[in-house]
């Protein structure tokens, strides 16, 4: 009697955590959240990639300097033309709900 109880509840014990998982599986692999993986992991691979950036233009000018005082150069000697760092292009539309939007393609600038 007792083997017989414990093997059932075993069973359903068993039961429920299979289902369980399953449920959390088919969440975690729906469309909206998968969409919603990628956009974070392609935010975040955004920021990486800016940090980097940063650091290498951090590293590209302190090299720089490095080499103008070996040479001896000065900024009149060199006549400093390097350009103004350009500000983000914000101006893109904002994309519309249910329409796959690219910016890229957008047909007024063509």
């Amino acid at each position: 009697m007792f083997r017989r109880l414990f093997w059932f509840l075993t069973g359903a014990a068993t039961g429920v955590w299979a289902t369980t998982k399953v449920n959390r599986a088919l969440r975690r692999l729906s469309p909206d959240s998968l969409a919603a993986t990628a956009a974070d992991r392609a935010l975040e691979t955004g920021a990486r990639l800016r940090t980097f950036a940063h650091d290498v233009r951090a590293g590209m000018a302190q090299r720089e300097g490095e080499l103008h005082d070996a040479l001896g150069l000065t900024g009149a000697d060199r006549g400093d033309r390097r350009p103004a760092p350009r500000e983000p292009d914000n101006e893109l539309p904002a994309p519309r709900r249910g329409i796959a939007y690219n910016a890229y393609d957008r047909k007024d600038e063509h």
